[in-house]
């Protein structure tokens, strides 16, 4: 047997293969599919037919609004007769959780809809947004009938209040390393901002490029200065574009200018560096023109990071101008020999690595652990889906929010590749819904990445993933997107002493895709086996499961052992292994050969592409599978692995579509139960 296509398969189910009946009808898209969930919901009786005519009362006169009017084929009318939709702004939202971060307004808003009636209520045009989108979700339906699919025109009657925990939710782009065009970027804020992601921080400058225009400067975005996309920047045409979207859509830009690190391209094209008398009077003449550009943008980030501050007034004449130009200043945190205080006039900081800590007095937005680039496909979602923001239940004045971020010291083929590989909108909506919803049993240090097998962690994350992918076929190009289900996926997982002791080894039952039995930060981040818990070479775990097939299949099947992060310089396997410490996986006792590797060579820069060493940029492996149950055995050797850096201990298996889109709906039992 093989499969349909995915596109037919996807008009009848977004998830399992359905047989629909001449008499049956489905409707995907409802209340239950909003991502973010709201924070308050209910239902009531009745529907709002999003059809013929609305009147509108909209003191704030929000452009999302009446694009949500127009997309749903409402035409605006003053008959009084006509259904309305009202806004009203008030002095608060009751019940709704609010507090102070300088440049970000409270997002609260209260949604009613009712047959005749729609009532938003915000205490600020940025609430109208959030409830516009809200809305543009509930109309996201599809029914489905034996005869094929259309949009439903309806709108479900609720009362819905709502608000973030967090206040800063975002993303980043390192367009210094890899240009991204504008027309991408403000596709990702329209897609992400749909999500309620509200802020974007564009790391606009490197060492292999400077890719701001100055016009005071143009040296500093010629080709001959840049190692990496020579001659690619944004105008400030450009950036004046990406900001208009933004504003549209509500997020907050904060463009970066890092200094006085990460600057070889500066240097190259002034001939001088970032702290001597004239680098300093060159920044402080950029910073007019970045803060004349982005007008709206409350904040300018300064980096500051990995580089010695050899001049101590830097720091404070670079704060200082970003003050007198009426922005507040951002800095990475921590910075190389310097100890950050509140009287150093920083506005906010962004907490980077092991080592980056809240500072006490000022705002601080975690980006510690989310660094997409390091991540796999499957388990380090599920990390950050289940971790707290830096401890907090809820955003606080110390506590602004979170941003993830990919950085590609590594070059990699096309501007998709940087959105699959690092796994961009499930790492991004994951922290996004966490991030509005707040909460987090635990920060990742203690709650690590592995998903529970039951309980009300596995029933939250497995509700967001079916909503993550819900949105994956409707809302957004799932062509970006290489996450799928995971979270029927049972193993049985051997914890051995040495590979004489497999038969003999502690058994552990673990659930999903991909797990970590250490993980990449092993010392801090605990994989199946607990924290800093890394094993002797010359051990090796077994990975078990059986997978139930209804018939005669070939499918595809995603597998990886070494998930290549995108700011690493490691080898890729030989050809023939599947990593370079001697992975195996047997599927009925047959072995799985790899894909043959793209990347031969023994010696790899940072302007090495990236091949198909990861999984996400690659074709499934066609497996297989008999009808009955089918054994999957998954060797797993822990020894090192010559020209790897970060020896990651972990594996992912899933059995899709022949192409990849999505889970195929299959048990998966190390018992053989069904």
């Amino acid at each position: 047997m093989k499969f349909a296509s995915p596109g037919a398969i996807l008009k009848i189910s977004l998830s399992a293969l359905l047989i629909i009946s001449a008499s049956q009808t489905v409707i995907f898209g409802a209340v239950a599919d909003l991502l973010p969930k709201p924070q308050k919901l209910s239902i009531e009786k009745g529907v709002f037919k999003l059809k013929g005519y609305i009147r509108i009362e909209d003191p704030t006169n929000c452009d999302l609004l009446r694009e949500f009017i127009a997309e749903s084929n409402l035409k605006i009318s003053n008959n009084p007769q006509a259904p309305l939709l009202s806004v009203e702004i008030l002095d608060s939202i009751p019940g709704a959780y609010d507090y102070k971060l300088a440049g970000y307004d409270n997002e609260a808003y209260h949604l009613s809809i009712r047959p005749k009636k729609i009532l938003i209520q915000a205490v600020k045009p940025i609430g109208v947004i959030r409830a516009t989108q809200t809305l543009k979700q509930l109309a996201l339906k599809k029914k489905i009938t034996a005869k094929g699919s259309k949009y439903a025109n309806y709108l479900e009657n609720v009362e819905i209040t709502d608000w973030p925990a967090f206040k800063l939710r975002g993303y980043m782009h390192d367009v210094g390393r890899s240009y991204i065009p504008t027309e991408e970027l403000i596709r990702q804020l329209r897609d992400f901002s749909q999500f309620k992601v509200n802020t974007f921080h564009w790391h606009l400058t490197e060492n292999q490029a400077w890719r701001f225009e100055s016009k005071r400067y143009p040296q500093l975005t010629s080709a001959k200065s840049m190692t990496r996309e020579a001659g690619n920047f944004y105008t400030q045409e450009d950036c004046r574009r990406l900001m208009e979207a933004a504003k549209k859509y509500g997020v907050t830009v904060i463009p970066e200018i890092d200094m006085p690190g990460h600057s070889a391209a500066f240097e190259r094209a002034m001939g001088f560096e970032m702290q001597t008398p004239q680098g300093k009077e060159v920044l402080k003449s950029i910073l007019e023109e970045v803060a004349e550009v982005f007008k709206e943008s409350p904040y300018i980030h300064i980096g500051a990071d990995e580089k010695v501050i050899s001049d101590k007034n830097f720091l404070p004449t670079i704060v200082d101008k970003v003050h007198s130009l009426g922005k507040m200043a951002v800095c990475w945190n921590p910075i190389h020999g310097v100890k950050i205080t509140p009287d150093q006039g920083f506005d906010m900081t962004q907490m980077w690595g092991t080592a980056g800590r809240a500072v006490t007095g000022i705002p601080n937005i975690d980006c510690r652990y989310n660094y997409s680039n390091h991540f796999d496909t499957f388990a380090d979602i599920v990390g950050i889906f289940k971790s707290s923001i830096y401890y907090a239940d809820k955003g606080n004045p110390n506590i602004a929010g979170a941003i993830t971020a990919p950085w590609n010291d590594r070059r990699l083929p096309t501007v998709n590749d940087i959105t699959r590989q690092n796994n961009i909108y499930a790492a991004t909506l994951a922290t996004a819904e966490r991030a509005w919803r707040g909460g987090g049993k635990q920060y990742i240090e203690q709650g690590g990445t592995t998903l529970p097998l039951n309980g009300e962690e596995y029933e939250e994350f497995a509700d967001w993933e079916r909503r993550f992918l819900f949105h994956k076929e409707m809302t957004l190009n799932p062509n970006l997107i290489p996450y799928v289900k995971q979270s029927h996926v049972l193993w049985d997982i051997t914890k051995p002493s040495n590979k004489d002791s497999l038969t003999a080894a502690e058994h552990i039952r673990a659930r999903g895709a991909g797990i970590y039995l250490r993980h990449t930060w092993g010392d801090i981040v605990p994989g199946l086996y607990g924290k800093g818990n890394t094993p002797n070479t010359g051990v090796a775990a077994l990975a078990r499961t059986y997978v139930y097939s209804p018939c005669d299949q070939q499918t595809g099947a995603l597998i990886e052992f070494q998930n290549y992060s995108r700011s690493e310089i490691d080898l890729p396997p030989n050809q023939g292994e599947w990593d370079r410490k001697g992975s195996r996986i047997l599927i009925n006792g047959k072995e799985v050969q790899p894909p043959v590797w793209t990347n031969t060579m023994t010696k790899i820069t940072n302007e090495t592409l990236l091949g198909n060493e990861n999984a996400s940029a690659r074709p499934p492996i066609r497996v297989d599978l008999k009808k009955g149950w089918n054994e999957v055995l998954v060797y797993l050797p822990y020894e090192k692995a010559p020209g790897v850096r970060l020896n990651k201990w972990l594996f992912s298996f899933v059995l899709t579509d022949p192409e990849g889109r999505f889970a195929l709906p299959l048990t998966y039992s190390p018992d053989k139960t069904r």
